[in-house]
């Protein structure tokens, strides 16, 4: 029993082909074909909307350097806001409740921005590892101290982004499970049970949603230390 409840976490196949590859291929059919109507369609207005309220959310906290990572930012954004939300459909695997694929995106991104940091600004950049003012007999404590938290904003990355997303993929599991097994003997407390998974699934979404965006936002704040 306990094993099945994580078999939702593996990715699922088909003739040997991994399935994760068509659904990431699956966001490509919401972008509409070119036509007379391109720019006054519905769609394509809807989603220059969503693109631009994005891209002016995230550049909030970066000056005019940090622009040149408008492109990158977004597109990262609605990658991870497209997996997540995809990832609610019944029978769907949700890639990034893997930690090796948000390792994988966090681990490359914040070591840029630790080397943009260190080539344009060497100083400022090490500067972060020691507050102004520190006393000297913890200068070397804190230095070490500065170091670990620096080298761990990765692996905060990545963790909290999956931890969150597997939590609430199980919650919900056990819940609806909890529900179909109250049927027979206890109806009326598998229909508030019902209630309560609705309400689960409508904080699960608002979940998946800003968890994209804590992602990326944290980042554009590293990204920040270091222009």
């Amino acid at each position: 029993m306990n094993l099945s409840f994580f078999d939702q976490f593996s990715s699922p196949h088909l003739f040997g082909i991994p399935l994760i590859l068509l659904s990431l291929l699956f966001p490509a059919l919401l972008f509409p074909s070119p036509n007379n109507r391109w720019i006054s369609n519905r769609l394509s207005t809807l989603q220059t909307w969503l693109l631009h309220l994005i891209t002016k959310q995230l550049m909030v906290p970066l000056n005019k350097n940090g622009h040149k990572w408008a492109m990158m930012l977004t597109s990262l954004m609605v990658m991870l806001l497209t997996i997540n939300l995809l990832g609610l459909l019944p029978y769907t695997f949700t890639p990034t409740t893997q930690l090796s694929m948000n390792m994988a995106l966090a681990f490359p991104l914040w070591l840029a921005t630790l080397l943009t940091g260190l080539r344009n600004q060497p100083s400022a950049s090490l500067a972060h590892l020691l507050p102004e003012g520190t006393p000297t007999p913890l200068i070397p404590a804190l230095i070490l101290i500065e170091t670990t938290s620096l080298l761990i904003r990765p692996l905060a990355l990545g963790v909290r982004l999956t931890a969150n997303l597997t939590a609430g993929h199980l919650l919900i599991q056990l819940i609806s499970t909890a529900s179909i097994a109250l049927v027979p003997t206890l109806p009326v407390v598998s229909a508030l049970t019902v209630i309560i998974l609705l309400l689960l699934t409508i904080l699960e979404v608002a979940v998946a949603m800003i968890q994209a965006y804590v992602f990326v936002l944290l980042l554009s704040l590293y990204l920040q230390e270091n222009i």
